[in-house]
This record gives C-alpha cells, structure tokens and sequence, in this order.
C-alpha cells in the first residue's frame, strides 16, 4: 500500500502520517521521546537489529560450512571478495598481527550487520507497520497505536551504542598496547607536549588532557550521528516521496505529472540509496578500524 493512499484511509495528515511513522515501539507506550534517551527501550529497533545479526551469523556460517576448496560459487566468491576487502583494509591500518586476528572479524562483523540494518530502509514504508498493526490489533490492541521502525540505524541510541563500543575497545588497545602507565603518560603530555618547567609542565598537562577528552569525545560523537543522520534522512526522505503522490486524484493534467514525478523522483532516490547504504555501512567500519590503529600508535 502506497504511504498516500494509507494516510487517506486512515484519515490522518501527511504530517501525522510522518509522525507516526518516526515513533518507536516502545517501553513508553510509542509516546514521542527525547532523541536521546537510555532510559527508554525501543523495542523495535532492538528486536531488528538482534535479529539481522542472527540472520548474518547464519548466512556466514552456512557460507563458511559449504565453502571449497575448488571453483567457488557466486555466494562463496562474494563473501571471499568482501573478506578480502576487509583483510586488505585492516592491514593497511593496523600493522599488528595479533591484533588484527580480532580487528579483521570484527571489521567484517561491522560491514555486514550495518549493511543489514541499513538496507531495512528500501522495504516499503507501511509493510511491515502494517503486518505489525494486524497483530497488535488481534491482540486486543488499539492498532492505530500500533508503532513500529523498522531501520535499526536510524535510532540514534543504536548507532551511539556502536559507537561507544568502539570506543570501549580502542580503550583497551590503548592500555594493553601501551600499558596503563604509557597511555597515562601521553594523555597529559600530547598533543603540545611537556616543559621542564614544573608551572608549565602543569599547565600543559591539563591542556594536554582536555583535548584528549573532547578528541574521544568528538570522535565517538562523530562517529554514531554520522550514520544516525544519513539513515534518518533517507528514511525521511522516501516517506516524503511517497506522499508525492498524495496530489494523485484522477487522470487531469497536474495529477498524471505528481504522479510521474513520485515514480521518478523514487526510483532515483532508491538507486541513489543503494550507495547510501553500502557507503555508510563502508565508513562505519573503516573508521572503527582506523580509531583501533590509532589506539595502537603513540603521539
């Protein structure tokens, strides 16, 4: 069902249509929330994002099981074309052996699931709402107030998790690569360095420390709304085009050429969105991996 004739039948404004569309299922009953908030689950994005990962898992272990040795097939030579794109890119940043058999995994992990979680984005904006309403409602529900998203990667609290992940693991490369000391030691004296001048050595210590603060800080931000931003606004960005067509009343002149223009501008978008997703998924991983090199270099 397209998202016009939806919010005709159901009798509500395209901006009511949008509206409902952008709320959670949540532990607070899909009221409208802070876009922050920890305090508050959102159980649809929990429950996609958990099981694309099992989804993933399984692919790539049954990938793994059949693999051969000879000619591969189309799925194997994919999926060994990507481990290599990974293998390549860790080495090129972290240039520890023993780091990069956890690092290259997980660089992987990133790259698939992110990919995932971002590609909900090119399934119809009322179908799985819609499934979701039927169910909610035979259960005694109201089903107008039935909420559901279906984009993990456009809830902020999941992409601020990831990124907060990493930053949790570069945390512990800094440590285990440079000892507790060492790290302590160039939190205070990079990026302007120390003086023999115990006023100034002071001084710069503090200086030296703030910034490593708002460096972790600005990174991990960064990192997180990134990925929130671009998937949100594609995620927008197809509703709005959608209700393009909400101007679609019958065969004169000005209703043919909105509803053309909702066909063009959507196939367009849809193509251009397939980069979107593939590209977003490519950097979060690559910044993972070059803020897990850096934990591993000194200043």
């Amino acid at each position: 069902m397209s998202a016009e004739h939806a919010a005709a039948q159901q009798g509500v404004t395209s901006g009511e249509y949008i509206a409902h569309h952008l709320t959670y299922f949540n532990s607070i009953g899909g009221k409208q929330q802070a876009i922050i908030d920890w305090s508050v689950i959102n159980y649809d994005s929990v429950f996609f994002s958990i099981a694309l990962a099992v989804i993933a898992s399984l692919v790539m272990w049954l990938v793994a099981r059949r693999a051969s040795a000879g000619i591969p097939g189309r799925v194997q030579g994919a999926v060994e074309m990507l481990v290599e794109m990974v293998i390549d890119q860790t080495k090129g940043v972290i240039h520890s052996a023993e780091s990069r058999k956890f690092v290259a995994p997980l660089g992987l992990t990133i790259f698939i699931w992110v990919f995932l979680m971002n590609a909900m984005d090119f399934l119809p904006v009322d179908l799985l709402p819609n499934i979701w309403r039927g169910i909610y409602g035979a259960a005694g529900h109201d089903a107008h107030h039935a909420y559901l998203r279906a984009v993990p990667t456009a809830d902020i609290n999941i992409t601020m998790g990831m990124s907060l992940t990493v930053l949790l693991i570069c945390l512990y490369y800094n440590v285990k690569i440079k000892g507790i000391g060492g790290w302590a030691h160039e939190l205070v004296t990079a990026p302007f360095g120390t003086s023999k001048n115990p006023v100034v050595a002071v001084i710069l210590g503090f200086v030296n420390f703030a910034m490593q603060l708002i460096e972790f800080v600005s990174k991990t931000i960064s990192h997180g709304m990134r990925l929130f931003g671009n998937m949100f606004a594609g995620e927008l960005l197809f509703m709005l085009i959608a209700l393009m067509g909400a101007a679609w009343t019958g065969a004169n002149v000005p209703s043919v050429l909105f509803f053309i223009g909702d066909l063009v501008a959507a196939l367009a978008w849809a193509i251009f969105h397939i980069l979107v997703v593939a590209l977003q998924a490519f950097i979060f991983m690559m910044l993972t991996l070059v803020y897990i090199g850096q934990a591993h270099e000194g200043h």
